[in-house]
């Protein structure tokens, strides 16, 4: 049985006045099955394409916040997951974002984050 799920792209924009971005990870969110998850996948060469000055480990680090606040950690601790996401998504204008939310249908959400990884973050080469 599929269910339906809400996620939205992670993307970095390292020079927010040039407005240039690209996916480093997935958000995933399934009220049905109390699932949250960032899948996170940077690959510093393309950072680093948009602004050679990037501070990829402070981008890295950053990302690594998202992580802990789907799992309640940080300024999430005590938000429902529902909040979690909610908040995660809110328009920001910051190096980290989320692009627009979007759902689908999948049986296992942690599978179906994977797949979203792969299709919407991943890349062939730098």
């Amino acid at each position: 049985m599929r269910i339906p799920y809400e996620y939205a792209t992670i993307q970095a924009c390292p020079r927010v006045e040039r407005g240039e971005l690209i996916n480093v990870g997935v958000l995933l969110y399934c009220h049905r099955t109390d699932f949250l998850e960032a899948g996170i996948l940077l690959v510093p060469e393309r950072l680093l394409a948009l602004d050679p000055a990037a501070d990829v480990h402070a981008v890295r680090t950053a990302l690594g916040a998202w992580v802990a606040a789907c799992a309640g950690g940080g300024q999430a601790h005590g938000m429902s997951l529902g909040e979690r996401f909610r908040w995660m998504v809110a328009p920001r204008s910051t190096i980290l974002r989320a692009g627009a939310v979007h759902m689908g249908l999948a049986a296992d959400p942690s599978e179906e984050l994977d797949r979203l990884v792969d299709k919407l973050v991943r890349v062939d080469g730098p």
